[in-house]
C-alpha cells in the first residue's frame, strides 16, 4: 500500500476551492482517501467547506451508479452498458426527429453539469448540430433577471468595481458566508469569512438586505430585515432619499446618465414613511442605508437568488443597477477590472455605456408570449412545451447534472410532463427522484475522474487567478463525461458538433484535454497557461480599463417606461401579495422564502452521511413567537399552504429568522406528491409555485420565494 498527495480542485459548487487529495494505491486500485484545502494557495489560502470535504465518500458511495441502467418492459431500472444505451437512444432520437422535427428534442443542464467547464458548450453545440432550440438551463430558474433587467436601462463596458477596492457593499437576498455564487463586484467564496474580515477591518462598511440574520448579517453596519417581496419598496425608498438629498455621482451621471428627472418623479410616492411600513423596518434605517452606500466612494450593490426569485424580480434588479449607476459604481479608465476573464474572448473593456438593449431576442416559446434568451429557452416554460399539443411539442428531453422534480417550479406540473416523454435519459451518479422516471439513466464521472477548468469562476474571480486539474483518479466502472454523452450520440446520428476550435473529431475518441482547447480556443489567455500555471496569481495578465472612444456618445436611460410604469404598480398593489391573483393576503399571513445551507447544493448533499447528520431534513425555519401562537415546538409537523398547494414541513425554532416568515431550503423532496417521507428527505417547497400565475413576464420564471403561505400545525392523526 503506497500514499501520495496530488492538488486539484473542487466541483462541488461554483467556488472551485483547491485541493490537496491524498490517494491510497492497494494492489492497483487507487482510493481517494482524504481532501483538504491547499494553505499556500494565494487566492483561497487553504478554504474549503464542509461538502467539497465529502468527495471521498461521494466518489466511492456504495449506491453511486457506474454503470448505466434502462427501463425493462416490467418498469424496472435494470443493469445495461453504454454501448447499448447510446444505440438505443441515438435511434430514438432520430426516430422522434423524423418524425415530429428537431425542436421536439430537448436538453437541461443543471447547476451540477455548470461544474464541468465544458458541459454547457458542448451541449448548446449539439444542439445547434441536429437543428433543435430546445436547450435548457438552471441559470433561467433562480436568477434569470441578473441577465435580462441590467441591459433594459444600459450596461458598462468596463464592469462594476470590485469587492476587493471597496467602501461599501450594499448585499440584498444574499449570504456569500454559506453560498459562494454572488454577482459581480460582492463577496466571492475564495476564502470568503477572512477576506470579509480582512476588508471589515480595512474600513468596509457593509448593508445587508434580508428578512433573516444572516452569517453575512451578523457583520453588517446596517441590517435591513425587510418583509419578503418588499425589495423594490426599500430600492425605490433609497434612491429617492439619495436623489432628495443630492448624494448622485455628478460627474458621472453628467457625462453618462439620462432620465434623472424621470426617475426622481417615479420614486417619489416611494417617502420614508411609506417604505419603512411597507417594509416593517425603522424608517432611520433606511436613510442610513442609502446614505451609507452614496458615500462610497467605491463600492456595489449586488443580489442573490432572494430577491430574484421573488416577486417583480426583474424590477428589483434594474433598481440595484440604477442605484450602482446613480452612485456611479463602476470601473473608470485604469481600473483593474476584477475578474480575470481568462476564458473568455478578447473584447473591448472600455469605461464607458453600452446602450440599453433587448436581451430576450431568442425564438419564441410555444407558451405565456416568451422567447428564448442567452442561447437557450426559459426553463420555467419547459414542462408547459413537454405537454402543450402542437407542432414543435418536446417528445424527448436529456437531463444532465440536474433533479427537474425536485428544482423546477410546479412539482405536479413537472412530474406529469416527465411522465409524458417518449424519451428521457437522465446523466447522474444516483438515482434521483427525476432518474426514477427515466428510460435511461446514464453514470457520469465525477469531478476528480476529469480534466477541468474552473470556467464559471473566472468571471468573478477577485485576482487574475484560474487553476486546471487533470484527472487524479481512473474513470471507474462504465461511466461517460457529459461531453461524452453528446459525441457519442452525434456519431451515431451522423452530425458534427463544432466547437470554437474546430469540430469534435469522430473517428478516435478525444480526450477532456483536447476538448477543452476546442471549447477554449479563442480564449484571451486560455487553458494552456492554466496548465502552465495552476493556482497563480499574474498580475500582468490582468484587465485594466480602457478608456472611452473617442465617439461614445451612449447613455444610460435609468428611468424607462417599461420600469416607471412597474414602480407605479408597486405602490397601487401596496402589498407585494397583491401580484398573487385572486388571493386575501390575510388568508396567508406568512411569506415562505428560499435559503441556502451549508450542507447542500440544491438536491445534493444528503446523501453523504457527514452532511446527512448536520442536516436532516428540510426544515421549516419559524420565529420562536410564532411557533408559540401556532402551538409546536421543535420537529412538529406543520401544514404550509399556498393558493395552489400543500406540503408538510418539519418545524425548527430560528430566532434569526424575522415573524411572519417560513424560512425553507430549495430542491429537496422526493418524487412522491405525498409526504409519508417528509422528516427523512424534506418537503419540497417549488410544490407550492406555479409556472403559469406568477412568473417574470420576460424569463418567464416563477416566483418562488416570498410566496403567501398560511401555517398551522398538522393534526396529530394526519403525522406519518
Amino acid at each position: 500500500m503506497s500514499t501520495k498527495t496530488v492538488t486539484t480542485f473542487c466541483r462541488v459548487c461554483h467556488a472551485a476551492c483547491p485541493l490537496e487529495v491524498d490517494l491510497v494505491d492497494d494492489g492497483g486500485s487507487r482510493r481517494v482517501a482524504a481532501v483538504r484545502g491547499v494553505a499556500d494557495d494565494p487566492l483561497f489560502e487553504g478554504y474549503t467547506c464542509i461538502k467539497g470535504r465529502q468527495l471521498p465518500d461521494q466518489i466511492h458511495h456504495p449506491d453511486r451508479l457506474l454503470y448505466p441502467l434502462r427501463r425493462s418492459a416490467d418498469g424496472r431500472l435494470e443493469a445495461a452498458t453504454t454501448g447499448e444505451a447510446f444505440d438505443a437512444i441515438a435511434a430514438e432520437l432520430t426516430r422522434i426527429i423524423d418524425e415530429h422535427g428537431p425542436r421536439a428534442v430537448a436538453s437541461y443542464t443543471g447547476t451540477g453539469g455548470y461544474q464541468n467547464a465544458v458541459a454547457v458548450p458542448v451541449a448548446r453545440a449539439w444542439h445547434e448540430a441536429i437543428g433543435s432550440v430546445s436547450h435548457y438551463t438552471s441559470v433561467t430558474i433562480d436568477q434569470p433577471a441578473k441577465t435580462t433587467s441590467p441591459p433594459r436601462i444600459g450596461t458598462w463596458e468596463a464592469g462594476l468595481q470590485g469587492f476587493a477596492t471597496a467602501d461599501v457593499l450594499l448585499a440584498i437576498g444574499v449570504n456569500p458566508l454559506v453560498s459562494s455564487f454572488a454577482h459581480s463586484g460582492g463577496l466571492q467564496g475564495t476564502n470568503p469569512f477572512s477576506t470579509l474580515r480582512r476588508r471589515k477591518a480595512e474600513g468596509l462598511s457593509l448593508i445587508v438586505v434580508d428578512p433573516r440574520r444572516t452569517e453575512l448579517a451578523a457583520f453588517a453596519d446596517v441590517h435591513l430585515p425587510i418583509r419578503p417581496g418588499e425589495d423594490p419598496t426599500l430600492l425605490a425608498g433609497m434612491i429617492r432619499v439619495i436623489l432628495d438629498a443630492d448624494l448622485i455621482d455628478h460627474s458621472f451621471c453628467d457625462r453618462w446618465v439620462d432620465q434623472l428627472d424621470t426617475l426622481r418623479a417615479a420614486v417619489d410616492p416611494f417617502d420614508v414613511d411609506h417604505v419603512a411600513r411597507r417594509c416593517d423596518v425603522p424608517g432611520a434605517d433606511v436613510v442610513e442605508a442609502a446614505r451609507l452606500f452614496a458615500a462610497g466612494p467605491r463600492g456595489v450593490a449586488s443580489t442573490g437568488t432572494g430577491p430574484d426569485m421573488a416577486p417583480r424580480s426583474g424590477l428589483t434588479e434594474v433598481l440595484v443597477h440604477d442605484l450602482n449607476v446613480i452612485c456611479g459604481r463602476f470601473n473608470r479608465e485604469g481600473d483593474v477590472i476584477e475578474a480575470p476573464l481568462f476564458f473568455a474572448p478578447e473584447v473591448p473593456r472600455r469605461a464607458q455605456v453600452v446602450p440599453a438593449r433587448d436581451v430576450i431576442d431568442g425564438p419564441p416559446a410555444r407558451v405565456r408570449g416568451l422567447r428564448g434568451f442567452r442561447g437557450e429557452m426559459p426553463t420555467a416554460t419547459l414542462a408547459e412545451e413537454i405537454l402543450t399539443p402542437g407542432e414543435g411539442r418536446i417528445r424527448a428531453l436529456i437531463v444532465s447534472g440536474g433533479n427537474p422534480v425536485a428544482a423546477f417550479p410546479d412539482q405536479a406540473l413537472t412530474i406529469e410532463a416527465l411522465r409524458d416523454l417518449e424519451l428521457l435519459v437522465v446523466l447522474d451518479h444516483r438515482v434521483t427522484a427525476t432518474a426514477e422516471l427515466a428510460h435511461w439513466v446514464l453514470a457520469p464521472t465525477l469531478s476528480l475522474e476529469r480534466a477541468d477548468i474552473p470556467a464559471l469562476m473566472d468571471k468573478w474571480f477577485r485576482d487574475a487567478y484560474t487553476n486546471y486539474t487533470p484527472a487524479v483518479v481512473p474513470k471507474p466502472g462504465d461511466v461517460v463525461n457529459e461531453w461524452e454523452m453528446f459525441w457519442e450520440l452525434a456519431r451515431r446520428m451522423g452530425t458534427s458538433i463544432e466547437l470554437p476550435g474546430g469540430a469534435l473529431p469522430t473517428g478516435a475518441r478525444p480526450s477532456d484535454d483536447d476538448v477543452l482547447d476546442l471549447v477554449f480556443a479563442g480564449a484571451r489567455v486560455g487553458v494552456d497557461h492554466a496548465r502552465a500555471h495552476r493556482g497563480e496569481i499574474d498580475r500582468s495578465l490582468a484587465l485594466v480599463a480602457a478608456p472611452a472612444a473617442a465617439d461614445a456618445t451612449a447613455r444610460f436611460t435609468v428611468a424607462p417606461a417599461d420600469v416607471v410604469d412597474e414602480l407605479a404598480a408597486v405602490i397601487a398593489e401596496g402589498d407585494s401579495a397583491a401580484v398573487f391573483p385572486g388571493i386575501d393576503p390575510a388568508d396567508y399571513p406568512f411569506r415562505l422564502t428560499s435559503r441556502r445551507l451549508k450542507t447542500h447544493i440544491n438536491s445534493l448533499g444528503g446523501e453523504l452521511p457527514a452532511l446527512r447528520a448536520r442536516t436532516t431534513t428540510n426544515h421549516a425555519h419559524l420565529h420562536p413567537d410564532d411557533m408559540a401562537e401556532l402551538g409546536v415546538i421543535d420537529d412538529d409537523l406543520v401544514e404550509i399552504t399556498s393558493p395552489p398547494a400543500t406540503i408538510a414541513g418539519v418545524a425548527r425554532s430560528a430566532p434569526d429568522v424575522r415573524r411572519g416568515v417560513v424560512s425553507m431550503a430549495h430542491s429537496w423532496g422526493g418524487l412522491a406528491l405525498t409526504d409519508e417521507k417528509v422528516r427523512d428527505i424534506g418537503a419540497p417547497t417549488n410544490r407550492l409555485v406555479s409556472t403559469s400565475s406568477v412568473f417574470d413576464p420576460l424569463s418567464g420564471m416563477a416566483v418562488q420565494s416570498a410566496i403567501p403561505v398560511a401555517v398551522r400545525r398538522r393534526p396529530d392523526e394526519l403525522e406519518p
